[in-house]
């Protein structure tokens, strides 16, 4: 039975959150990568309190909500970095929601699995039958770099950093490379927000409901 639940990471800051009935997602390890002093990196879990610090202090801005719907409507294949064949975590859950309410062709990356889903899964983007319009990311946060490289490396031109994720450096690293970088966002959430699971009443206001507005 679903739960209802408040998409909060659906919004933009300051929108007005709607109440919606989803199904229960499985609960999510995401981290945050911080860089110290001595320019190492360490991976911290996204709820913990320096991780929420570190978001209260990010420079680095993303597509806005108009580029997001541009890259989700202009794409046709989704190439999963990380994917799980564990149902209990994250990237299945969202892998589930692709094949079943998107029209991409859904492709798994993953060195250490077989199948998911029914699907194949592929040791490297390399190995894709084409190159995905959009490689969303599901690793930690300071592996980010090496994928949006891979990326490069096939001619992928769109990195999709999942919610929770996030190294600032590497979205800098990779725009300068000319990728165009999406991070500390859920596809799902963004595709089911401009698809009608939630629907998005004005860019500029962000006000979100989930509601069909008569067209």
């Amino acid at each position: 039975m679903a739960d209802s639940t408040l998409t909060a990471a659906a919004a933009e800051d300051g929108a007005v959150l709607a109440h919606v009935e989803t199904p229960s997602a499985p609960p999510t390890r995401d981290t945050v990568t911080a860089t110290l002093a001595n320019g190492m990196t360490c991976d911290l879990p996204a709820s913990s309190p320096l991780a929420k610090l570190l978001r209260r202090n990010r420079t680095w801005q993303g597509p806005d909500a108009k580029a997001r719907l541009r890259i989700l409507r202009n794409a046709k294949s989704v190439a999963i970095v990380g994917a799980s064949p564990n149902p209990a975590r994250s990237s299945y859950f969202v892998s589930t929601y692709l094949l079943s309410s998107s029209p991409y062709r859904v492709y798994f990356v993953n060195p250490r699995a077989t199948e998911i889903l029914g699907h194949p899964v592929y040791p490297d983007l390399a190995s894709l039958p084409e190159v995905p319009d959009v490689v969303d990311v599901f690793r930690r946060g300071s592996d980010v770099p090496e994928v949006m490289d891979d990326a490069l490396a096939v001619g992928a031109k769109t990195v999709w950093v999942q919610l929770g994720i996030w190294n600032e450096e590497a979205a800098y690293y990779g725009e300068s490379k000319g990728l165009t970088v999406v991070m500390d966002r859920c596809i799902k959430i963004e595709h089911a927000r401009f698809h009608g699971g939630l629907h998005l009443l004005g860019f500029d206001t962000g006000q979100i409901t989930s509601r069909r507005t008569l067209r």
